[in-house]
């Protein structure tokens, strides 16, 4: 099959168009045939080594974690899926070798849900990991009706998503963000704010009673202005600062593969409460442009692989 593959750490660069092995099908794996796949920040910081310390790499590795594709043969056990199912899925395993930037992933059924009619595959393929990211970290701070929520780094991948999520399940949302992306936040169902100095004062002016829920999805400053801008009980989450959690008493939240959280976002999305954001979409040998477009910052939305 066709792979992108890298066999060592390095830039955009190191990433080549290769023929690989199709992969094997385990007990509790189907083999999907990948229609696109999309770019996330953790693929070009394992493609640099920076994850080295804490995930086992086995070269050559096949980058991406993000798929949406056609279910092509399933292993022994796997009631879950048939041949033939369109899914979507955060495929992360215990490794990192086995991705999704090809034309066939062994994925385990529990990182794998049905795909989500309303979406094509290159919108699908946008969701997973951002997706599973807000929903989950907003599920462990227990936002519900009624709450205020501040979320940190809103027009992002994953803050695009907990905005939405968010302003779904009752809540009112406020959102930081450049002005240029205001517009972008307030049709998202946010209410937007800049961030940096006087942070605090425009928080405030919005809940003067504090918000209840903090979601940091990449601000230097969430965590610092955090005890500001909290009502009394409220509480934090972070994905990118484990000082929420060992400081605050907040959460810090590492996101996992989840077959149900995945079916909740598919249902959320199918009626119309979540939508997608694709900036750009590249073809499976343009994959080195694709990890420079994440990675420049300058993108709206996700970045996916057509394969």
């Amino acid at each position: 099959m066709r792979a992108i593959t890298y066999s060592r750490y390095g830039g955009a660069d190191v990433l080549e168009l290769t023929e690989q092995p199709t992969p094997k099908v385990g007990a509790d794996t189907v083999l999907v045939r990948v229609r696109a796949a999309s770019v996330n920040p953790v693929d070009w910081k394992l493609r640099q080594g920076y994850l080295d310390a804490i995930m086992d790499v086995r070269f050559p590795v096949v980058p991406g974690w993000d798929v949406a594709g056609v279910v092509e043969s399933v292993g022994l056990d796997t009631p879950e899926l048939q041949v033939g199912d369109e899914v979507f899925g955060y495929v992360r395993k215990d490794w990192v070798h086995g991705g999704t930037f090809a034309e066939y992933v062994s994925a385990p059924v529990r990182t794998l849900a049905r795909k989500p009619t309303t979406l094509s595959f290159e919108e699908a393929a946008a969701v997973p990991l951002a997706g599973l990211t807000a929903y989950q970290s907003i599920r462990r701070a227990g936002v519900t009706a009624g709450q205020t929520v501040l979320v940190h780094a809103a027009a992002g991948g994953v803050g695009g998503f907990a905005v939405q999520i968010a302003a779904a399940l009752g809540a009112t949302v406020v959102g930081t963000a450049s002005e240029a992306n205001h517009e972008y936040l307030r049709a998202l169902g946010a209410q937007a704010v800049t961030y940096g100095d006087g942070l605090v004062e425009r928080v405030r002016a919005l809940a003067p009673d504090g918000v209840d829920v903090v979601l940091d999805y990449g601000s230097p400053d969430a965590v610092a202005t955090a005890p500001s801008v909290l009502r009394a009980g409220g509480t934090i989450a972070s994905i990118v600062d484990a000082k929420a959690r060992d400081e605050l008493g907040g959460h810090y939240v590492w996101v996992r593969p989840d077959s149900a959280d995945l079916a909740a976002l598919g249902a959320l999305i199918d009626d119309g409460k979540v939508g997608v954001e694709v900036a750009q979409v590249f073809d499976l040998a343009d994959a080195a442009a694709a990890h420079e477009a994440s990675a420049s910052g300058h993108v709206r939305g996700k970045v996916v692989v057509r394969v």
